[in-house]
């Protein structure tokens, strides 16, 4: 691989600035780009995707009254802090290029159809595969059992935003069998049929780099970062640069 490279540049992504590039990159996705401005682009709400729904209502000019504060059904939190449970707003739904303040996914999933797109978070994914789940909480599965049957019913596209904070080592088949076993504890698991979009797959999107995780870590508000390194052609590689320097400076989430 090295005799073959041009340029390679290694950045460090904080979760927070790995969501923001993630975001910007989702404005760009092609499957995403067509339900702009016509079709149904539902956004479920979770803390990445509300960084997905930030860019791209700020992109149809109709950021006023959104707010990433409560934007979310489940969250963990950091040791000895406490949780503020703000009013949940509902997903983003965007038909036809405007945002249906208030609705959910259970309002219109019934009436999407191929072509239309649902971006779901996730809580674990492979990172050689894609594949992803999430943890289900609810008994009847919640917005997961609504955005599969769009999925696999009517060819709707699921796509999962999601951080490599969130990549697994064991599969994603395993794992469900172990936490959904009859003695297990807390939340179940749940296979998607979608594909991850992390990091990785931001960057070559935005810039036509390669990208791949390279190491971890940081300290003093860099924990959980991802050492990333991005190599390709010399213009490919300073234009993702350009993005990321764009989103490093991201404050932790407040979601």
């Amino acid at each position: 691989m090295t005799d073959r490279l041009e340029c390679l540049k290694q950045f460090a992504l904080t979760p927070s600035a790995g969501k923001r590039l993630i975001a910007r990159a989702m404005l760009k996705h092609p499957a995403v780009m067509p339900v702009l401005h016509k079709g149904t682009l539902v956004i479920v709400a979770g803390t990445t995707n509300g960084y997905v729904a930030e860019e791209v209502l700020k992109s149809l000019g109709q950021l006023e009254g959104f707010s990433r504060r409560g934007f979310r059904r489940g969250v963990v939190l950091g040791p000895g802090k406490d949780e503020a449970n703000p009013l949940f707003p509902g997903d983003v739904v965007i038909v036809d290029g405007v945002w249906q303040k208030g609705k959910q996914i259970f309002d219109v999933a019934q009436k999407l159809e191929c072509g239309d797109v649902i971006l779901k978070g996730a809580n674990a994914f492979e990172l050689e595969t894609g594949r992803c789940a999430v943890l289900i909480g609810h008994p009847q599965a919640g917005t997961a059992s609504a955005a599969i049957a769009a999925a696999a019913g009517r060819r709707v596209a699921l796509i999962c935003p999601v951080g490599l904070e969130k990549r697994v080592s064991m599969g994603i088949d395993d794992i469900a069998e172990l936490l959904n076993s009859s003695v297990a504890q807390g939340p179940r698991m749940l296979a998607l049929p979608a594909r991850a979009f992390c990091e990785l797959d931001a960057i070559s999107l935005l810039s036509g780099a390669s990208a791949e995780l390279a190491a971890g870590g940081g300290i003093m508000g860099a924990e959980g970062s991802s050492w990333i390194a991005v190599f390709g052609g010399i213009e490919q590689v300073e234009s993702a640069q350009r993005q990321i320097e764009q989103v490093m400076a991201e404050p932790p989430c407040q979601a």
